[in-house]
Protein backbone atom coordinates (compact mmCIF):
# COMPACT_ATOMS: atom_id res chain seq x y z
CA UNK A 1 0.00 0.00 0.00
CA UNK A 2 1.41 3.42 -1.02
CA UNK A 3 1.59 5.96 1.33
CA UNK A 4 0.59 9.71 0.38
CA UNK A 5 1.47 12.44 2.45
CA UNK A 6 -0.56 15.40 0.98
CA UNK A 7 0.67 18.57 -0.23
CA UNK A 8 2.61 21.32 1.97
CA UNK A 9 0.36 23.90 3.05
CA UNK A 10 3.09 26.42 3.77
CA UNK A 11 2.88 29.35 2.16
CA UNK A 12 6.14 30.05 -0.04
CA UNK A 13 7.85 33.68 -0.80
CA UNK A 14 6.31 35.20 -3.79
CA UNK A 15 7.86 34.64 -6.50
CA UNK A 16 11.01 36.54 -8.29
CA UNK A 17 9.16 37.86 -11.42
CA UNK A 18 6.16 38.94 -9.14
CA UNK A 19 8.67 41.04 -6.78
CA UNK A 20 10.54 42.00 -9.52
CA UNK A 21 7.43 43.82 -11.31
CA UNK A 22 6.34 45.39 -7.80
CA UNK A 23 9.67 46.34 -7.25
CA UNK A 24 9.95 47.76 -10.50
CA UNK A 25 6.83 50.01 -10.15
CA UNK A 26 7.12 50.80 -6.63
CA UNK A 27 10.53 52.08 -6.69
CA UNK A 28 11.66 52.66 -9.95
CA UNK A 29 12.60 56.32 -11.03
CA UNK A 30 12.10 57.04 -14.74
CA UNK A 31 14.78 59.56 -15.15
CA UNK A 32 15.18 59.51 -19.30
CA UNK A 33 14.08 62.23 -21.31
CA UNK A 34 13.66 60.07 -24.37
CA UNK A 35 11.42 57.72 -22.50
CA UNK A 36 9.08 60.84 -21.85
CA UNK A 37 9.03 62.13 -25.01
CA UNK A 38 8.13 59.24 -26.67
CA UNK A 39 5.53 58.51 -24.30
CA UNK A 40 3.74 61.80 -25.12
CA UNK A 41 4.07 61.04 -28.55
CA UNK A 42 2.36 57.68 -27.96
CA UNK A 43 -0.26 59.41 -25.60
CA UNK A 44 -1.19 61.63 -28.08
CA UNK A 45 -1.47 58.41 -31.08
CA UNK A 46 -3.09 56.22 -28.72
CA UNK A 47 -5.77 58.87 -28.31
CA UNK A 48 -6.06 59.85 -31.66
CA UNK A 49 -6.49 55.86 -32.84
CA UNK A 50 -9.59 56.04 -30.22
CA UNK A 51 -10.83 58.63 -31.58
CA UNK A 52 -10.66 57.00 -35.25
CA UNK A 53 -11.94 53.65 -33.54
CA UNK A 54 -15.32 55.43 -32.72
CA UNK A 55 -15.90 56.14 -36.54
CA UNK A 56 -16.66 52.54 -37.15
CA UNK A 57 -19.94 50.74 -36.06
CA UNK A 58 -18.29 47.81 -35.33
CA UNK A 59 -16.30 49.38 -32.62
CA UNK A 60 -19.22 51.88 -30.95
CA UNK A 61 -21.84 49.28 -30.97
CA UNK A 62 -19.70 47.69 -28.11
CA UNK A 63 -19.45 50.42 -26.05
CA UNK A 64 -21.15 52.34 -23.18
CA UNK A 65 -22.37 51.29 -19.27
CA UNK A 66 -24.07 47.62 -19.09
CA UNK A 67 -27.06 49.46 -18.33
CA UNK A 68 -28.27 52.24 -21.01
CA UNK A 69 -28.51 55.39 -19.35
CA UNK A 70 -25.93 54.68 -16.43
CA UNK A 71 -23.85 57.54 -15.57
CA UNK A 72 -21.43 57.05 -12.30
CA UNK A 73 -20.40 59.79 -10.17
CA UNK A 74 -17.00 60.63 -10.82
CA UNK A 75 -16.44 58.14 -12.76
CA UNK A 76 -14.28 57.81 -16.36
CA UNK A 77 -15.25 59.64 -19.07
CA UNK A 78 -14.71 58.14 -22.14
CA UNK A 79 -12.58 60.15 -24.93
CA UNK A 80 -15.21 61.13 -28.31
CA UNK A 81 -18.31 60.17 -26.21
CA UNK A 82 -20.56 61.02 -23.48
CA UNK A 83 -20.24 58.27 -21.27
CA UNK A 84 -19.13 58.26 -17.87
CA UNK A 85 -18.44 54.67 -16.38
CA UNK A 86 -16.94 53.21 -13.75
CA UNK A 87 -13.91 52.25 -14.09
CA UNK A 88 -13.61 48.76 -14.64
CA UNK A 89 -16.41 49.57 -17.83
CA UNK A 90 -14.07 52.58 -18.37
CA UNK A 91 -11.25 50.69 -19.21
CA UNK A 92 -13.16 48.48 -21.29
CA UNK A 93 -14.52 51.17 -23.63
CA UNK A 94 -11.15 53.08 -24.07
CA UNK A 95 -9.19 49.98 -24.51
CA UNK A 96 -11.18 48.78 -26.75
CA UNK A 97 -11.57 52.01 -29.22
CA UNK A 98 -7.83 51.96 -28.90
CA UNK A 99 -7.16 48.61 -30.02
CA UNK A 100 -10.42 48.35 -32.63
CA UNK A 101 -8.27 49.77 -35.89
CA UNK A 102 -4.87 48.15 -35.02
CA UNK A 103 -3.33 51.38 -35.72
CA UNK A 104 -1.47 51.91 -32.31
CA UNK A 105 1.94 51.24 -31.44
CA UNK A 106 3.88 48.14 -31.46
CA UNK A 107 6.49 46.09 -30.01
CA UNK A 108 8.03 42.95 -31.47
CA UNK A 109 10.28 40.36 -29.71
CA UNK A 110 9.81 36.18 -28.74
CA UNK A 111 5.89 37.67 -28.61
CA UNK A 112 4.33 40.14 -30.34
CA UNK A 113 1.70 43.06 -28.64
CA UNK A 114 0.67 46.66 -28.45
CA UNK A 115 1.76 48.10 -25.38
CA UNK A 116 -0.41 50.94 -25.50
CA UNK A 117 -3.13 49.12 -25.12
CA UNK A 118 -2.03 49.45 -21.22
CA UNK A 119 -4.02 53.17 -21.65
CA UNK A 120 -7.51 51.48 -21.49
CA UNK A 121 -6.55 50.87 -18.30
CA UNK A 122 -4.41 53.72 -16.48
CA UNK A 123 -6.26 56.40 -18.30
CA UNK A 124 -10.02 54.80 -16.87
CA UNK A 125 -8.30 54.35 -13.11
CA UNK A 126 -6.53 57.88 -13.28
CA UNK A 127 -9.52 59.79 -14.76
CA UNK A 128 -11.88 58.33 -12.11
CA UNK A 129 -9.25 58.82 -9.14
CA UNK A 130 -8.91 62.32 -10.29
CA UNK A 131 -12.27 63.29 -10.45
CA UNK A 132 -12.54 62.14 -6.94
CA UNK A 133 -9.98 64.96 -6.29
CA UNK A 134 -6.48 62.74 -5.96
CA UNK A 135 -3.97 65.00 -7.46
CA UNK A 136 -3.12 63.22 -10.35
CA UNK A 137 -1.33 64.81 -13.47
CA UNK A 138 -0.47 63.66 -17.45
CA UNK A 139 2.98 63.01 -15.83
CA UNK A 140 1.68 59.73 -14.02
CA UNK A 141 0.08 58.71 -16.79
CA UNK A 142 3.14 58.74 -18.51
CA UNK A 143 4.67 57.34 -16.20
CA UNK A 144 2.36 54.62 -15.73
CA UNK A 145 2.58 54.11 -19.40
CA UNK A 146 6.13 53.77 -19.48
CA UNK A 147 6.74 51.14 -16.80
CA UNK A 148 3.28 49.25 -18.53
CA UNK A 149 5.40 49.06 -21.88
CA UNK A 150 8.24 48.10 -20.26
CA UNK A 151 6.39 45.25 -18.53
CA UNK A 152 5.22 43.93 -21.33
CA UNK A 153 7.51 44.29 -23.52
CA UNK A 154 10.18 43.01 -21.20
CA UNK A 155 7.99 39.86 -20.88
CA UNK A 156 7.73 39.83 -24.72
CA UNK A 157 11.57 40.00 -25.51
CA UNK A 158 12.65 36.37 -24.82
CA UNK A 159 9.27 34.64 -23.81
CA UNK A 160 6.54 33.70 -27.21
CA UNK A 161 3.33 32.74 -25.83
CA UNK A 162 2.27 32.36 -29.38
CA UNK A 163 4.04 29.60 -29.21
CA UNK A 164 2.01 28.06 -26.81
CA UNK A 165 -1.55 29.15 -28.45
CA UNK A 166 -1.65 32.09 -25.90
CA UNK A 167 -2.64 35.47 -26.87
CA UNK A 168 -0.40 38.77 -26.05
CA UNK A 169 -3.26 40.00 -24.47
CA UNK A 170 -2.40 38.33 -20.95
CA UNK A 171 0.98 40.45 -20.55
CA UNK A 172 -1.44 44.08 -20.58
CA UNK A 173 -3.53 42.14 -18.25
CA UNK A 174 -0.28 41.75 -16.45
CA UNK A 175 1.34 45.43 -17.65
CA UNK A 176 -1.86 46.91 -16.26
CA UNK A 177 -2.66 45.43 -13.09
CA UNK A 178 1.09 46.29 -11.94
CA UNK A 179 0.65 50.13 -13.10
CA UNK A 180 -3.33 50.73 -12.06
CA UNK A 181 -2.32 48.70 -8.87
CA UNK A 182 0.27 52.01 -7.34
CA UNK A 183 -2.30 54.18 -9.12
CA UNK A 184 -5.32 53.19 -6.56
CA UNK A 185 -2.67 53.11 -3.76
CA UNK A 186 -1.96 49.28 -2.93
CA UNK A 187 1.32 48.42 -0.78
CA UNK A 188 4.12 46.49 -2.64
CA UNK A 189 2.42 43.84 -0.89
CA UNK A 190 -0.64 44.17 -2.78
CA UNK A 191 0.69 44.96 -5.78
CA UNK A 192 2.41 41.90 -5.86
CA UNK A 193 -0.79 40.36 -4.58
CA UNK A 194 -2.89 41.76 -7.89
CA UNK A 195 -0.35 40.89 -10.14
CA UNK A 196 -0.26 37.29 -8.81
CA UNK A 197 -4.25 37.27 -9.83
CA UNK A 198 -3.56 38.67 -13.49
CA UNK A 199 -1.41 35.66 -14.17
CA UNK A 200 -3.36 32.99 -12.47
CA UNK A 201 -6.84 34.32 -14.62
CA UNK A 202 -8.04 32.86 -17.38
CA UNK A 203 -5.77 33.61 -20.31
CA UNK A 204 -7.12 34.17 -23.70
CA UNK A 205 -6.51 32.20 -26.92
CA UNK A 206 -4.93 33.37 -30.01
CA UNK A 207 -7.78 31.34 -31.78
CA UNK A 208 -9.64 34.92 -32.78
CA UNK A 209 -6.32 36.16 -34.34
CA UNK A 210 -5.99 33.28 -36.81
CA UNK A 211 -7.49 31.99 -39.94
CA UNK A 212 -9.81 29.84 -40.61
CA UNK A 213 -11.05 32.06 -37.11
CA UNK A 214 -10.12 35.32 -37.43
CA UNK A 215 -12.69 37.59 -36.35
CA UNK A 216 -14.03 40.85 -34.59
CA UNK A 217 -12.72 39.69 -31.33
CA UNK A 218 -9.11 40.47 -31.73
CA UNK A 219 -10.21 44.28 -31.94
CA UNK A 220 -11.63 43.95 -28.20
CA UNK A 221 -9.33 41.51 -26.42
CA UNK A 222 -7.03 44.22 -25.03
CA UNK A 223 -10.52 45.91 -23.85
CA UNK A 224 -11.39 43.37 -21.92
CA UNK A 225 -7.74 42.65 -20.41
CA UNK A 226 -7.73 46.18 -19.38
CA UNK A 227 -11.11 45.79 -17.37
CA UNK A 228 -9.91 42.41 -16.09
CA UNK A 229 -6.37 44.26 -14.74
CA UNK A 230 -8.97 46.82 -13.13
CA UNK A 231 -11.08 44.53 -11.33
CA UNK A 232 -8.40 42.36 -10.39
CA UNK A 233 -6.16 45.37 -8.54
CA UNK A 234 -9.53 46.59 -6.93
CA UNK A 235 -10.20 43.42 -5.57
CA UNK A 236 -6.81 43.18 -3.91
CA UNK A 237 -7.57 46.62 -2.84
CA UNK A 238 -10.52 45.30 -0.68
CA UNK A 239 -8.41 42.60 0.73
CA UNK A 240 -8.42 39.60 -1.76
CA UNK A 241 -5.37 37.45 -0.88
CA UNK A 242 -2.62 37.03 -3.70
CA UNK A 243 -0.79 33.80 -5.14
CA UNK A 244 2.58 34.05 -4.13
CA UNK A 245 4.03 30.93 -6.51
CA UNK A 246 1.54 31.13 -8.97
CA UNK A 247 4.14 30.97 -11.85
CA UNK A 248 6.31 28.27 -10.08
CA UNK A 249 3.67 25.96 -8.33
CA UNK A 250 4.37 22.68 -9.56
CA UNK A 251 1.58 21.36 -11.35
CA UNK A 252 -0.64 24.37 -11.02
CA UNK A 253 1.38 27.24 -11.41
CA UNK A 254 1.32 29.10 -14.61
CA UNK A 255 5.05 27.60 -16.02
CA UNK A 256 3.57 24.16 -16.13
CA UNK A 257 0.23 24.49 -16.94
CA UNK A 258 0.71 26.71 -20.02
CA UNK A 259 4.45 26.79 -20.94
CA UNK A 260 5.11 23.45 -20.39
CA UNK A 261 7.26 23.87 -17.71
CA UNK A 262 9.49 26.69 -19.23
CA UNK A 263 10.12 29.61 -16.80
CA UNK A 264 10.14 32.83 -17.74
CA UNK A 265 13.25 34.75 -19.63
CA UNK A 266 14.73 38.16 -18.98
CA UNK A 267 16.86 40.13 -21.42
CA UNK A 268 17.81 42.67 -19.74
CA UNK A 269 16.39 44.54 -15.86
CA UNK A 270 13.28 46.95 -16.23
CA UNK A 271 14.05 49.85 -17.57
CA UNK A 272 12.79 52.16 -20.10
CA UNK A 273 13.94 50.15 -22.84
CA UNK A 274 10.38 49.71 -24.36
CA UNK A 275 8.73 52.92 -24.90
CA UNK A 276 11.99 54.70 -26.25
CA UNK A 277 12.04 51.65 -28.90
CA UNK A 278 8.44 51.56 -29.30
CA UNK A 279 7.10 51.12 -33.16
CA UNK A 280 4.88 53.81 -33.81
CA UNK A 281 2.23 52.77 -37.09
CA UNK A 282 1.81 56.15 -38.73
CA UNK A 283 1.33 55.93 -42.48
CA UNK A 284 -1.13 52.84 -42.70
CA UNK A 285 -3.57 50.35 -39.72
CA UNK A 286 -2.15 47.22 -40.77
CA UNK A 287 -0.73 44.84 -38.81
CA UNK A 288 2.79 45.65 -38.20
CA UNK A 289 4.82 42.94 -39.87
CA UNK A 290 3.05 44.21 -43.11
CA UNK A 291 4.19 47.85 -42.31
CA UNK A 292 7.48 48.16 -44.44
CA UNK A 293 5.20 45.49 -47.49
CA UNK A 294 2.83 48.27 -47.95
CA UNK A 295 5.39 51.08 -47.83
CA UNK A 296 6.96 49.07 -51.03
CA UNK A 297 3.40 48.38 -52.85
CA UNK A 298 2.57 52.30 -52.69
CA UNK A 299 6.15 53.13 -54.08
CA UNK A 300 5.68 49.87 -56.83
CA UNK A 301 2.14 51.22 -57.43
CA UNK A 302 3.67 54.78 -58.23
CA UNK A 303 6.53 53.09 -60.75
CA UNK A 304 3.32 51.36 -62.38
CA UNK A 305 1.84 54.57 -62.82
CA UNK A 306 4.71 56.10 -64.52
CA UNK A 307 5.11 53.31 -66.24
CA UNK A 308 1.60 53.66 -67.85
CA UNK A 309 0.87 50.47 -66.37
CA UNK A 310 -1.74 48.85 -63.66
CA UNK A 311 -2.21 46.44 -61.24
CA UNK A 312 -4.01 44.81 -63.61
CA UNK A 313 -0.30 43.94 -65.68
CA UNK A 314 1.07 41.95 -62.79
CA UNK A 315 1.94 38.41 -63.48
CA UNK A 316 2.86 37.91 -59.84
CA UNK A 317 4.39 39.44 -56.81
CA UNK A 318 7.16 37.39 -54.18
CA UNK A 319 7.45 38.73 -50.63
CA UNK A 320 10.78 37.96 -49.09
CA UNK A 321 9.54 38.92 -45.18
CA UNK A 322 10.18 37.45 -41.58
CA UNK A 323 9.50 34.08 -40.01
CA UNK A 324 6.87 35.94 -37.80
CA UNK A 325 4.69 37.71 -41.00
CA UNK A 326 4.63 33.91 -42.43
CA UNK A 327 3.47 32.49 -39.22
CA UNK A 328 0.67 35.80 -38.33
CA UNK A 329 -0.52 37.26 -41.59
CA UNK A 330 0.12 34.77 -44.96
CA UNK A 331 -3.07 33.49 -45.51
CA UNK A 332 -5.09 32.02 -48.89
CA UNK A 333 -8.64 32.05 -50.11
CA UNK A 334 -11.69 34.28 -49.10
CA UNK A 335 -11.41 36.98 -45.99
CA UNK A 336 -14.40 36.90 -44.00
CA UNK A 337 -14.39 40.37 -42.49
CA UNK A 338 -12.80 43.47 -41.36
CA UNK A 339 -10.51 41.72 -38.57
CA UNK A 340 -9.44 38.82 -40.97
CA UNK A 341 -8.67 41.81 -43.78
CA UNK A 342 -6.20 43.55 -41.99
CA UNK A 343 -4.57 40.43 -40.64
CA UNK A 344 -4.09 39.02 -44.72
CA UNK A 345 -0.55 40.52 -45.93
CA UNK A 346 -1.64 39.49 -49.11
CA UNK A 347 -4.41 42.02 -48.62
CA UNK A 348 -2.35 45.05 -47.57
CA UNK A 349 0.03 44.44 -50.42
CA UNK A 350 -2.68 43.92 -53.00
CA UNK A 351 -4.93 46.97 -52.32
CA UNK A 352 -2.57 49.37 -52.38
CA UNK A 353 -1.10 47.98 -55.08
CA UNK A 354 -4.35 48.52 -56.80
CA UNK A 355 -5.54 51.70 -55.32
CA UNK A 356 -2.62 53.34 -54.37
CA UNK A 357 -3.57 53.69 -50.66
CA UNK A 358 -4.34 51.86 -47.73
CA UNK A 359 -6.84 53.51 -45.00
CA UNK A 360 -8.83 52.29 -42.24
CA UNK A 361 -11.88 52.31 -44.58
CA UNK A 362 -9.96 49.62 -46.96
CA UNK A 363 -11.09 46.24 -44.85
CA UNK A 364 -14.72 47.14 -45.18
CA UNK A 365 -16.95 44.43 -46.72
CA UNK A 366 -17.07 47.45 -49.55
CA UNK A 367 -14.41 48.09 -50.27
CA UNK A 368 -13.43 44.05 -50.33
CA UNK A 369 -16.18 43.80 -52.98
CA UNK A 370 -13.76 45.00 -55.83
CA UNK A 371 -13.30 41.59 -57.70
CA UNK A 372 -9.50 43.00 -58.56
CA UNK A 373 -8.27 42.18 -55.21
CA UNK A 374 -8.76 38.84 -54.80
CA UNK A 375 -7.60 38.12 -58.25
CA UNK A 376 -4.09 40.05 -57.60
CA UNK A 377 -4.04 38.60 -53.86
CA UNK A 378 -4.06 34.81 -55.53
CA UNK A 379 -0.24 36.44 -57.33
CA UNK A 380 1.10 37.07 -54.06
CA UNK A 381 3.23 34.45 -52.68
CA UNK A 382 6.07 34.58 -49.27
CA UNK A 383 9.37 33.49 -48.31
CA UNK A 384 11.20 34.00 -45.59
CA UNK A 385 14.02 35.67 -45.77
CA UNK A 386 16.69 34.30 -43.30
CA UNK A 387 18.26 37.89 -42.49
CA UNK A 388 14.88 39.55 -41.85
CA UNK A 389 13.93 37.01 -39.43
CA UNK A 390 17.32 37.12 -37.62
CA UNK A 391 17.66 41.20 -37.45
CA UNK A 392 14.08 41.18 -36.28
CA UNK A 393 15.57 39.71 -32.87
CA UNK A 394 19.12 41.65 -33.27
CA UNK A 395 18.18 44.24 -30.14
CA UNK A 396 20.67 46.71 -31.66
CA UNK A 397 18.60 46.44 -35.09
CA UNK A 398 14.97 45.29 -34.67
CA UNK A 399 13.87 45.84 -38.11
CA UNK A 400 11.06 44.31 -39.90
CA UNK A 401 11.96 43.89 -43.18
CA UNK A 402 9.75 43.22 -46.52
CA UNK A 403 11.16 43.00 -49.89
CA UNK A 404 8.29 42.99 -52.76
CA UNK A 405 9.40 41.66 -56.39
CA UNK A 406 6.83 42.26 -59.17
CA UNK A 407 6.60 40.73 -62.66
CA UNK A 408 4.42 41.75 -65.52
CA UNK A 409 2.77 39.76 -67.79
CA UNK A 410 4.87 41.04 -70.70
CA UNK A 411 7.59 38.86 -69.03
CA UNK A 412 9.54 41.99 -67.36
CA UNK A 413 10.91 42.42 -63.81
CA UNK A 414 10.96 45.54 -61.64
CA UNK A 415 13.46 46.68 -59.48
CA UNK A 416 12.46 44.86 -55.52
CA UNK A 417 11.86 47.34 -53.29
CA UNK A 418 13.22 46.43 -50.17
CA UNK A 419 11.80 48.01 -46.98
CA UNK A 420 13.74 47.05 -43.34
CA UNK A 421 12.36 49.74 -41.06
CA UNK A 422 8.66 51.23 -41.24
CA UNK A 423 8.40 54.95 -40.45
CA UNK A 424 7.61 54.29 -36.72
CA UNK A 425 10.66 52.68 -35.98
CA UNK A 426 12.93 54.88 -33.86
CA UNK A 427 15.85 54.93 -36.65
CA UNK A 428 13.52 57.20 -38.82
CA UNK A 429 11.86 59.18 -35.15
CA UNK A 430 12.66 62.71 -37.00
CA UNK A 431 11.10 61.75 -40.06
CA UNK A 432 7.86 59.84 -38.42
CA UNK A 433 7.67 62.53 -35.39
CA UNK A 434 5.60 65.14 -37.61
CA UNK A 435 3.94 62.55 -39.55
CA UNK A 436 2.78 61.05 -36.53
CA UNK A 437 0.97 64.17 -35.36
CA UNK A 438 -0.88 64.89 -38.80
CA UNK A 439 -2.33 61.80 -38.06
CA UNK A 440 -3.50 62.73 -34.99
CA UNK A 441 -5.04 66.29 -36.57
CA UNK A 442 -6.63 63.61 -38.93
CA UNK A 443 -7.68 61.85 -36.41
CA UNK A 444 -9.31 64.24 -34.68
CA UNK A 445 -10.49 66.26 -37.13
CA UNK A 446 -13.86 64.06 -37.69
CA UNK A 447 -14.98 64.56 -33.69
CA UNK A 448 -14.18 68.45 -33.07
CA UNK A 449 -14.92 71.94 -34.93
CA UNK A 450 -12.00 73.56 -35.36
CA UNK A 451 -11.31 75.69 -32.52
CA UNK A 452 -11.25 72.65 -30.55
CA UNK A 453 -9.28 70.85 -32.56
CA UNK A 454 -6.70 74.07 -31.53
CA UNK A 455 -7.24 74.15 -28.15
CA UNK A 456 -6.30 70.70 -28.07
CA UNK A 457 -2.97 70.51 -30.38
CA UNK A 458 -2.04 73.67 -27.90
CA UNK A 459 -2.27 71.68 -25.11
CA UNK A 460 -0.50 68.30 -26.29
CA UNK A 461 2.11 70.27 -28.33
CA UNK A 462 3.82 72.35 -24.99
CA UNK A 463 5.47 69.08 -23.10
CA UNK A 464 6.18 71.39 -20.02
CA UNK A 465 2.07 72.09 -19.30
CA UNK A 466 0.93 68.77 -20.29
CA UNK A 467 2.85 67.17 -17.88
CA UNK A 468 2.00 69.10 -15.27
CA UNK A 469 -2.08 68.78 -16.18
CA UNK A 470 -4.69 66.98 -13.80
CA UNK A 471 -5.95 64.09 -15.83
CA UNK A 472 -9.36 65.23 -15.76
CA UNK A 473 -8.41 68.30 -17.54
CA UNK A 474 -7.00 66.02 -20.01
CA UNK A 475 -9.75 63.80 -20.51
CA UNK A 476 -12.36 66.37 -20.88
CA UNK A 477 -10.15 67.97 -23.74
CA UNK A 478 -11.93 64.85 -25.45
CA UNK A 479 -15.33 64.66 -24.29
CA UNK A 480 -18.48 65.04 -26.18
CA UNK A 481 -21.11 66.83 -24.66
Amino acid sequence: MSVYHGESALRPEPDKVLKDIADYVHNYQITSDIAFETARLCLIDTIGCGLEGLRFEGCSRLLGPVVEGTIVPNGTKVPGTNYQLDPIRGAFNIGTMIRYLDFNDCFLAAEWGHPSDNLGAILAVADHLAREGQPLTVHDILESMIKAHEIQGGLALLNSFNRVGLDHVVLVKVASTAVVSKLLGLSHAQTLDAVSQAFVDGQSLRTYRHAPNTGPRKSWAAGDACSRAVNLALLVKKGELGLPSVLTAKTWGFYDVLLKGKPFEFQMPFGSYIMENVLFKISYPAEFHAQTAVEAAHTIHAQLKALGKSSDDIKSVRIRTQEAAIRIIDKQGPLDNFADRDHAISYMVAYPLIFGELTSESYTDKSAADPRIDALRAKIHCVEDRTFSVDYHEPSKRSIGNALSIELNDGSILDEVVVEYPVGHRRRRTEGTPLLIEKFKRHISYHYDLAQQNKILNVVSDANSLFQLRVDQFTDLFVKQ
